[in-house]
């Protein structure tokens, strides 16, 4: 009998232009496809506060014991779904939705600078190439200093790297929800895969 997993993925609020924010309405229509029936899969939409992304994360770690937590964003200026190989853990200077920041502008105090996903973005990338679907799939080594970048950070330090995090780009610039649901369907399988070998080779993507 195939063993049951766990998979936690967070969408954004609204913050600043995004009234609307595609990274949730993404995770949303992700919860309708689902991940077949040998995954539990369980979705948050988290407030663009350091503060609450702070206390959160580490909750939902310790509240599920998932496999994989998939953290989901939005870039204004992403053309395409981005996975992001690592996040940072100094730099942020930019006012949340509280107009707050962190004092020592860091995620974790004497953190290491950056931690990389265990998770083989290139290889999920190419595995996604190969799948031919209706949306781009490209690369990333920069989650940019906000939210998305604190959020991806904080969880791979309370992961030991067992953490992603994927950017959309604005809704209708150019995905739909529909097509951006299906994507982060096809990327999180790819991702499960990746986590459980041998992965596969090939090309197809490139770091922007």
């Amino acid at each position: 009998m195939e063993r049951r997993r766990a998979v936690v993925v967070t969408g954004f609020g609204p913050f600043g232009e995004h009234n609307v924010n595609a990274s949730w309405v993404a995770v949303q229509e992700l919860e309708k496809l689902g991940l077949g029936d040998s995954v539990d899969l369980y979705v948050y939409e988290m407030p663009v506060e350091y503060q609450t992304v702070q206390q959160l994360i580490p909750a939902l770690w310790e509240k599920h014991r998932p496999q994989l937590v998939v953290h989901v964003g939005v870039s204004g200026t992403a053309t395409a779904v981005t996975l992001e190989k690592c996040g940072r853990n100094e730099g942020y200077k930019g006012l949340d939705n509280c107009r707050f920041c962190p004092g020592s502008q860091c995620c974790v105090d004497g953190g290491p600078e950056s931690i990389d996903s265990i998770i083989d973005m290139d290889a999920v990338c190419r595995r996604l190439s190969s799948l031919g679907l209706d949306v781009s799939v490209t690369i990333s080594q920069d989650a940019g200093r906000y939210l998305c970048d604190f959020a991806y950070y904080t969880s791979l330090y309370q992961s030991r790297g067992r953490a992603a995090f994927v950017h959309v780009p604005p809704l209708g610039r150019p995905y739909s929800a529909h097509q951006l649901g299906h994507a982060l369907r096809a990327v999180i399988e790819a991702m499960l895969a990746d986590l459980e070998p041998p992965g596969d080779t090939g090309s197809g993507c490139h770091e922007r």
